[in-house]
């Protein structure tokens, strides 16, 4: 049986979509309205120059040891555009999601919300493991909602996200420090399994530390997986009806 289930967020949990055609227009109002700005920079440049930035501090940090390193995006976001700084800590968050949602569209997975309601109905532990940013929380919660979920169902000493750690997966420590977790609740590798949508920064490196996997894909090969609905009927199977 298991017990714990921990999934990652993009391409797992949220299915991310094309930007809103009207992205540089809203970009621009964007900018009027928090900084005053009538003449900012381009949408593109804005984010050509935030991943130079970004693609910097990720050789310093490398330099410095850390293999797999995830900069804080606020602090790109103020490099590249100093007027940020003018902002409070409060304001830059509210600004640095509304120009994620101007770079995509997010939601959840279809059958992800099923699934999710499913598992916290059967008293499952469930966690997050993620590659992200302060925005993605942000992101989480509209595509829940529209589930009638929220954040609250996933336990908070069973998340990791990369920006709080300074590092990333594929780095084995958010596999290990999530079992250490759930070790001392008494659950063991065999009863809690990492979804997620990636072999190289997900499955692999789960299996390595000993977590029983599943790959969200239409197209498994190798490893255990599948869409959310083969997910949910698997954990029928594996953990009763």
């Amino acid at each position: 049986m298991i017990r714990a289930f921990v999934f990652d967020i993009y391409n797992t949990l949220l299915e991310v979509g094309p930007a809103p055609p009207d992205s540089e227009a809203r970009w621009l109002r964007l900018c009027a309205g928090a900084l005053g700005q009538t003449r900012a920079p381009s949408l593109a440049e804005f984010d050509a120059r935030c991943l130079e930035t970004d693609g910097m501090a990720r050789a310093i940090a490398r330099a410095r040891g850390i293999q797999f390193p995830e900069p804080f995006w606020p602090d790109i976001a103020r490099k590249v555009l100093p007027a940020l700084e003018s902002l409070s800590d409060d304001l830059l968050d509210d600004f640095l999601y509304e120009h994620a949602r101007l770079q995509r569209t997010a939601r959840l997975m279809p059958g992800a919300g099923e699934a999710l309601a499913e598992l916290r109905r059967r008293g499952a532990i469930l966690g997050l493991c993620s590659n992200c940013q302060p925005y993605t929380l942000r992101e989480m919660l509209p595509a829940l909602a529209r589930a009638d979920l929220s954040m609250g169902i996933f336990d908070p000493q069973l998340c990791f996200y990369s920006f709080r750690a300074g590092f990333s997966k594929p780095d084995p420590k958010p596999f290990r420090i999530l079992l250490h977790e759930l070790a001392a609740r008494q659950v063991t590798p065999a009863e809690a399994l990492f979804a997620g949508d990636r072999l190289d920064k997900d499955i692999s490196p789960a299996q390595a530390q000993g977590w029983r996997t599943w790959r969200l894909t239409t197209l498994p090969e190798g490893a255990l997986g599948g869409d959310w609905f083969q997910f949910l009927e698997w954990v029928r199977q594996e953990n009763g009806p």
